[in-house]
C-alpha cells in the first residue's frame, strides 16, 4: 500500500520505551502526516484494526507480542498484508535480520536509529 503523494501518510510507531517513541516522532516531524503511537504489540494490532496506517515502524523486543509476531500476524492477514513494515531494533545479528524478513518485514533499521537513514527509508516505502 503506497500513499499518494497528495495524501499525507499515516505512520504507526510501535515501541515499549517512551523515549524511543518520542525520538522517532521527533525524527519524523519533517514529514507531513499523522504519527500515531502504540506501546506494545497488542495495542498496535488493535490500532491497525481501527485504522490501517501506510507504514509501521515496529520494535522487535516488546512484552506481550514481539515485533516478529506482530509483523507475521499483519502480513498473514489479507486486509493488512499491504502495510509497509520497517523493523527497528537493537538486535543486529544477520540471523535477526533474516528473522525480520521471514516474518514479512519490508525493511530493517538498527538502533540507535540514524535520522537521515530513517527519513530516507520512510520516504522510499511511502513512495515519496
Amino acid at each position: 500500500m503506497t500513499t499518494s503523494s497528495t495524501q499525507p501518510p499515516d505512520i504507526l510507531l510501535v515501541d515499549d520505551h517512551e523515549q524511543n517513541l518520542e525520538l522517532l516522532e521527533a525524527y519524523l516531524e519533517s514529514l507531513s502526516g499523522t504519527v500515531r503511537m502504540a506501546r506494545d504489540g497488542a495495542e498496535a494490532l488493535a490500532m491497525v484494526q481501527q485504522r490501517k496506517p501506510d507504514l509501521i515502524l515496529l520494535d522487535v523486543m516488546m512484552p506481550k507480542l514481539s515485533g516478529f509476531q506482530v509483523c507475521r500476524k499483519l502480513k498473514d492477514d489479507p486486509a493488512t498484508k499491504g502495510i509497509k513494515i520497517i523493523m527497528v531494533t537493537a538486535l543486529n545479528e544477520e540471523s535477526d535480520q533474516a528473522r525480520a524478513v521471514d516474518s514479512g518485514a519490508d525493511d530493517f533499521l538498527s538502533k540507535p536509529v540514524n535520522k537521515v537513514e530513517l527519513i530516507n527509508r520512510v520516504r522510499m516505502h511511502l513512495g515519496r
